[in-house]
C-alpha cells in the first residue's frame, strides 16, 4: 500500500506530525510520496507531481485543515481521503492528531467506512471544465465602479438578476464554509441539494436558495466594463469578462472521506459551532 501525504507547510504542528508519520510508515514498510510543496518543506526526497499521485497511490493523508484536505481532495481521483486537523474549525477533518494512528491502521487494515461526498462540476465557454468539493465563487472583482449584477438561470430558466458581491453555488459540504459566513443554511451532507447564496445582495429580498442537484445552474455577470474572479473552493482559477457563463452542475466524480466512527455530524456542529451549552453547577 502507498500513501499520499499533503501538508500545511505553514504549521509547525503539522511538520512534526509528518516526521512522526514517515517515521512510522518506514518502520512499518510502507511506501509513501508527499506533494513537491510538501516534500520541499520537509527537504524529504520522496514526492511526486500531484497530478501523478492518483495514478501510483492507493489512499490520501492531509495533515492540516479543511483547506489542506481540500487541496488532497482535488487529485484523490476517488481514492479513499484522511483528515488529521491541526487547524482550528475543521469540519472535513475529522481526526485530531492524537488519532492520526488509530486512522492510520485502519486504513491499512481496510477496516474504515467512508463518507461520500458530491462535488460541483464548472464548465467555461472555452470549454474548460473544473470541479470543487465546497463551492465554486464569483466575485465582483476590484474594477468594477458600479455593483455588478449576476444573472442566475435554472435549467435554462431565469431565476433571477441581482446587483451583489458575488454568489456561492455550494454543496451540502461547502454549506459549512464560505456560504454559511454568508448567510446560507447549514446542510445536512449527503442531502441531494446545493445552495446558491448571494454575498452581500444590494437588496434585502435577495436570499439564498436550496435547488435539487440535478439541477444546472448557469449564471453571468452583466456588467459594462471589468473582470470577475471565479474561484473553485476559494482558489481562483480565472478572471471572467462581462456576459461571460459559467455553467455549473453535479459533478460525475465524488471525493471518499474516511470517516471517524467515534464522532457524528451532529456531534460535529455542536462542538465546532458551540451550539452545546452546559449549565453551571447548580441550575
Amino acid at each position: 500500500m502507498k500513501f499520499a501525504i499533503f501538508v500545511n507547510i505553514t504549521r509547525d504542528k503539522a511538520l512534526e506530525l509528518a516526521r512522526e508519520l514517515v517515521a512510522w510508515m518506514e518502520a512499518h514498510s510502507i511506501d509513501y510520496a508527499f506533494d513537491p510543496q510538501s516534500a520541499k518543506a520537509l527537504d524529504c526526497g520522496k514526492w511526486e507531481e500531484k497530478s501523478d499521485l492518483s495514478q501510483h497511490c492507493d489512499a490520501f493523508v492531509a495533515l492540516g485543515g479543511d483547506g489542506t484536505l481540500l487541496l488532497a481532495s482535488h487529485y484523490s481521483r476517488s481514492k479513499p481521503v484522511v483528515g488529521i486537523n491541526v487547524g482550528d474549525l475543521g469540519f472535513l477533518t475529522e481526526f485530531s492528531p492524537d488519532e492520526m494512528w488509530t486512522a492510520m491502521d485502519h486504513l491499512v487494515s481496510g477496516n474504515y467506512s467512508i463518507h461520500t461526498r458530491s462535488q460541483l462540476e464548472a464548465t467555461l465557454e472555452s470549454g474548460e471544465l473544473l470541479t470543487s468539493l465546497n463551492d465554486v465563487i464569483i466575485e465582483k472583482g476590484s474594477a468594477s465602479r458600479r455593483l455588478p449584477a449576476f444573472t442566475i438561470l435554472l435549467d435554462d430558466e431565469m431565476l433571477g438578476s441581482y446587483r451583489a458581491d458575488g454568489i456561492i453555488i455550494a454543496t451540502s459540504t461547502g454549506s459549512t464554509a464560505y456560504s454559511l459566513s454568508a448567510g446560507g443554511p447549514i446542510i445536512a451532507p449527503k442531502s441531494n441539494v446545493f445552495v446558491i447564496t448571494p454575498i452581500c445582495p444590494h437588496m434585502l429580498t435577495v436570499r439564498p436558495i436550496v435547488i435539487s442537484d440535478d439541477k444546472t445552474v448557469k449564471v453571468s455577470v452583466d456588467s459594462q466594463c471589468g473582470e470577475f474572479p471565479l474561484k473553485m473552493d476559494g482558489i481562483q482559477k480565472k478572471l471572467l469578462v462581462p456576459g461571460e457563463v459559467v455553467t455549473v452542475k453535479k459533478s460525475p466524480y465524488h471525493i471518499n472521506l474516511v470517516a471517524n466512527e467515534k464522532r457524528n455530524y451532529c456531534e460535529i456542529l455542536r462542538k465546532k459551532l458551540l451550539w452545546s451549552h452546559e449549565h453551571p453547577t447548580g441550575e
